[in-house]
Formats: C-alpha cells, structure tokens, sequence
C-alpha cells in the first residue's frame, strides 16, 4: 500500500522523530539530478524532487521535496555538491520527517571508496561529539538511491546523512540562535567553549573561527548566555581529507597536526574538561567500531582510534597537557 506523506499508524511515537534513531535508513531521491549539479554558483533555485522510503511496517511513503545545493568550499570542489532538502509540512506530518522544514544533506563528496569512507567518518564525528554534549547537532545515516528523473543516468546509491536544523537544535536546548559576528570564544560560556576547543584538538579540526561564525552556531539561553556549537568537520585531521589544508598562519604542516585554538585555561580548568572526555572514551570507541557494518573500511577505524589513542595519551599526561593546551593556548 503506498501513502502520500503518511505513514503506518502502527508505527510507535519515539520512533517516528527522525534524529531519535541511530540506524540508517534506507531511502530514494528522485529528482532531475543533472539540472541539480548545475547549481555551482549564487544562484540556487528550488528543484522538485520525490522523497521515498518504506516504514518498519512495510508501508510506502511518498514526499514531495524541494531540492537545491548549498555550501562553500564542497559546492565548488566536490563531484557531488552537498544538498538542502526542503519539505512540505503539511505533507510530511506524521511520517519521519515530522515538523522538519528543511534539512542540509551532507553526501560522498566524489565516487570511489576513499570519499565513501571519509563520509562515514564525518557522520561518526557529529555523534561522538553528541556523547560529549547536548549542544551538538543531531545527525542521521541514510542510504540513498538516487534517481533520475530524466531517466538519462542509471540509479547511484551512496551514504548520506541529514544534519539537524539549526532553530530546531537550538530550540531542543532551550535556545535561540544568535545570528551575530564579532562574538569572541571570551564573550561564551566558559565551560562550554572548553568542551568545542577540546574537541576540536581531539579530532584535529582548525578550521573554525567563533568571532565569523566560521563552521560554529551560536545559541543564546533565556538568561542572555551564549553557546558555541560546531558543524562541518571534513577538514578535520582524524579524516585527513585530499583537499584538507592548514591555514598556513598556524605553521603546521598537514590538518594531522594538532593545534589547541582555545582560550588559555588553568591546570585545573582543563582537567574538569577531560573528565568528560574520558568517561565516554569507550562509548566513542565502541561507535566507530559500529560502523564496520555500513562499510567502514577496518584500517580507516584503526586509524582513526589510533589517533584518538594520541589525544587519550596527552590528556592524561601532564607534561603533554601543559605542552599542548597551555603553552600554546591563546591569549585572547
């Protein structure tokens, strides 16, 4: 039986929240996918497309879509330009994508098994930051079938995953986002921009900049206190991407370097950050293992825990933690 934007009422409530479940979905976008690609510049009209799916109960649903590219630097360079899909409401009601308005699509920057993996890893870096704080966007795998609509190209299937929508992830957390530049990682919480900076170092992302809102939203609480929530961690260096490269003004030699770009704490300040990340050492660990099962190739998981396994070592050194997060720290 197929539904136009419904779904089996069956189906149990906590289910139906698409950032509720960590298992991949399994979905087709049909759309006319070589007008889409054409879509590098400023100019970046919707173009409809059909959004399909099967629900755990075994019912057809069917949502039309709004499709267009987005991004910066991925728009330009990627083979495949990230996309933004918007829904109808009124449609979508009571199917996964309740009260989703729309939603950024990160995909497989280009063919091949390389980029296959280096999505995977992106995903699997929004989640263990989601193990660590609250304040983090949601995220969830799909497998996508795309579909021309033209009928021109055969079907692609590839990983994909949505990122939660930045009101919704600032209304989960009882915020608003602050759409204002010239804020500084001084004028956040204290203890929150601690947990974005380590983080950060953790995975070997430097490419970020709260004061431009570079790869960072900020939310604001009803008491005027303003958070730091990071996105976009391609060019980080657990992933180490091709295309990955320093800002030449941190004098590294590759994104593998790291590099603390957080404010200077005290000994003390910095240990009640790493308490955090060592309690769910082993709950990161066992999600990147996970992963094997949707295609994660075993050497990109060792090297990833590998790298974390430096990260471990300095936190809970001293001589490494005075080294890395307050002889280098910045001043301001």
């Amino acid at each position: 039986m197929a539904r136009q934007g419904s779904s089996d009422s069956t189906e149990r409530p906590a289910r139906a929240r698409l950032f509720d479940a960590a298992e991949s979905l399994d979905l087709t976008l049909t759309a006319d996918f070589g007008a889409i690609a054409k879509q590098r510049g400023t100019d970046k009209p919707n173009l409809p497309g059909v959004l399909a799916y099967v629900t755990p109960a075994g019912d057809s649903v069917k949502l039309h879509v709004q499709l267009h590219t987005r991004g910066h630097f991925r728009l330009a360079a990627c083979q495949y330009a990230p996309l933004k899909v918007v829904f109808d409401k009124q449609q979508a009601a009571h199917t996964l994508f309740t009260h989703q308005g729309s939603l950024k699509l990160t995909v497989q920057c280009r063919g091949g098994r390389s980029y296959a993996n280096y999505l995977l890893e992106e995903y699997l870096i929004y989640r263990a930051y989601n193990l660590l704080t609250d304040r983090s966007f949601r995220v969830r795998l799909a497998r996508v079938t795309y579909a021309d609509a033209s009928g021109k190209r055969p079907p692609e299937t590839r990983h994909a995953f949505f990122v939660e929508d930045d009101d919704r992830m600032a209304k989960r957390n009882k915020a608003e986002v602050l759409e204002q530049k010239g804020v500084y990682q001084t004028d956040l919480d204290f203890e929150q921009m601690g947990v974005t900076a380590v983080f950060q170092y953790m995975i070997g992302n430097t490419d970020f900049a709260v004061s431009v809102l570079h790869n960072i939203v900020l939310i604001r609480d009803s008491a005027g206190v303003a958070y730091p929530v990071p996105y976009d961690f391609d060019w980080s260096g657990v992933i180490w991407t091709p295309y990955a490269q320093p800002d030449p003004r941190l004098e590294i030699r590759n994104v593998r370097q790291r590099v603390f770009r957080g404010t200077c704490r005290a000994p003390e300040e910095l240990a009640g950050l790493f308490v955090r990340f060592n309690a769910q050492k082993d709950a990161i660990y066992a999600l990147y293992r996970s992963l094997a099962s949707e295609g994660l190739e075993p050497k990109r998981i060792e090297q990833a825990l590998g790298y974390f396994d430096e990260f471990y070592r300095t936190i809970n050194d001293a001589g490494r933690t005075r080294r890395e997060f307050i002889q280098s720290c910045r001043q301001s």
